[in-house]
């Protein structure tokens, strides 16, 4: 078996999972990385004693990243610690509104009787609604492949109880009334890139999800958990290599008649691979790597007639000073909703308001600043390059601005006591991760796109193509990209007579 290679192309946290599972199985396995450090999305940017994660920031489901380390016989506390956060948002509206959401049913309740007293019931009613979603859609499902139409249909009646053709927008304005609840518990649509107003309402499980396991902040930053699961990676005897861009990779006949993996990296070189594996951009490993195969073109062509999430521009800034009382995660609403969603996924134009995502994760580990320092990184969702035509070189600095201005109202002060500053626009998602139309969270998870509709773990036309990572089932988000691994490292070893194998845990 450890004759049988497996090159895997792109280090997220979906090629690292997938690495480790296929390594643990016995597999020999080879990741290649682009860039100068791993972790895809989840980069580590470093500058005057700050530390910015560049990507995820809200870990839930612990237990699948405690699987890939008890699959070495191996705990994760033994080699990174995770920390609660408490509350997991805190929410703020135009008219002062604040609501710290988190996962004591009775806070809730007593937040919900001050702002929307008559919605205290529905609440609770919601929150039964999100746990059965979560039963008939993550449970057992979140990490099987739908290879066949038939793994749809077999889960499509509790589905349809649930009216899983609703958007998650929608289901939530069957129980509760006041529009600022039903953003509260509607948002979390856009942390794996759907418009709730589109989304389907299978995402609605995500707040019992949040309930049921927490959230949670890696110490040293998400890049400290990217670093213990390569550090795991290797242990298990895998092989990493940065800055290895693969350029194209070509599918002929091996020496025993069976399809084989040429990949091509950027100096050159020609490997030979059994399979491959691959966390990149989905448009990018179509058009690119095996762009002028048949098969290859005829995906690309679909994926360009595809739903894509929106993408993000990003502000990662430290500032000299303390902002006490803040919390970890602040998510910040404009003075419109379904409008401005409708703006950033569909276009034309970038929307004259926004919505931001603030990131303070000095609020639960000050050593990711100098000391007297706070780090900081803000997000706003923007239509991704296909949707709207905005000149990014141009535009933004000037959005940055007002950006922080913004952000002034909580931070007094701010914009004088940054010290170091980046911006990240969709013209980086484009150029520097590969992302079709600088989306941020690849395909949309809209119903018609989901599970078996969705590109599949193991590609049905290309022998020894898999896929992993937010573009296939069962979406974005660190849960989502972990247990795609699962999926695929499961489809991967029973193609290989191996089935069963690096499952358990």
């Amino acid at each position: 078996m450890a004759d049988r290679r497996i090159a895997i192309v792109g280090s997220g946290f979906g090629g690292l999972a997938a690495a480790i599972r296929l390594q643990a199985a016995g597999l020999s396995t080879t990741l290649f990385e682009a860039r100068d450090l791993p972790g895809g999305r989840a980069y580590v940017y470093r500058d005057q004693g700050f530390t910015f994660d560049a990507g995820p920031t809200v870990i839930t489901a612990p237990h699948c990243l405690e699987e890939l380390f008890a699959l070495a016989g191996e705990r994760m506390e033994d080699h990174v610690t995770l920390l609660p956060v408490t509350p997991f948002y805190r929410l703020k509206w135009q008219d002062g509104t604040a609501f710290d959401y988190g996962g004591d049913a009775a806070s809730m309740r007593a937040q919900i009787a001050a702002m929307a007293p008559g919605d205290v019931s529905g609440y609770d009613r919601f929150i039964d609604y999100s746990r059965q979603v979560f039963e008939a859609g993550y449970q057992g499902l979140v990490d099987s492949a739908f290879l066949r139409f038939f793994d749809m249909v077999r889960v499509a009646p509790a589905l349809a109880r649930l009216r899983a053709d609703r958007s998650v927008y929608g289901a939530v304005s069957q129980f509760v009334k006041d529009e600022r609840l039903r953003q509260a518990l509607s948002f979390h649509a856009l942390l794996i890139g759907g418009n709730p107003f589109e989304t389907s309402a299978i995402y609605t499980l995500i707040p019992f999800l949040e309930r049921k396991w927490g959230v949670w902040f890696p110490v040293g930053g998400t890049g400290a958990l990217v670093s213990a699961l390569v550090a795991l990676y290797q242990r298990l005897g895998g092989t990493l290599r940065l800055s290895t861009p693969v350029q194209r990779i070509r599918v002929t006949q091996g020496r025993h008649g069976a399809p084989v993996h040429v990949v091509t990296t950027g100096n050159a070189v020609d490997e030979v691979f059994d399979a491959v594996v691959s966390n990149a951009d989905l448009h990018h490993t179509y058009g690119r790597l095996y762009a002028g195969t048949a098969p290859a073109e005829r995906t690309r062509a679909h994926l360009e007639r595809m739903h894509w999430s929106m993408s993000l521009f990003l502000i990662y800034f430290g500032t000299r000073r303390k902002y006490p009382g803040q919390a970890h995660h602040t998510v910040l609403f404009g003075p419109r909703y379904r409008d401005m969603l409708a703006e950033i996924f569909h276009g034309p134009a970038l929307p004259p308001d926004f919505s931001l995502y603030l990131h303070q994760p000095t609020v639960t580990d000050p050593a990711l600043a100098p000391p007297g320092g706070e780090a900081f990184y803000v997000l706003a969702p923007v239509p991704h390059l296909g949707s709207a035509d905005v000149d990014w070189t141009r535009e933004a600095e000037p959005y940055a601005e007002r950006v922080l201005e913004a952000l002034e109202v909580g931070l007094p002060g701010l914009r004088r006591e940054i010290v170091t500053k980046r911006i990240f626009t969709p013209l980086d998602f484009r150029d520097q991760l590969n992302a079709f139309q600088g989306s941020a969270f690849s395909v949309a998870p809209r119903l018609s796109q989901s599970a078996y509709f969705r590109p599949h773990n193991r590609d049905p036309e290309i022998p020894g193509l898999y896929i992993v990572g937010a573009g296939t089932h069962p979406g974005a988000g660190v849960p989502g990209v972990i247990n795609s691994a699962k999926a695929t490292a499961r489809v991967v070893l029973e193609d290989l007579g191996r089935a069963g194998e690096a499952m358990a845990s």
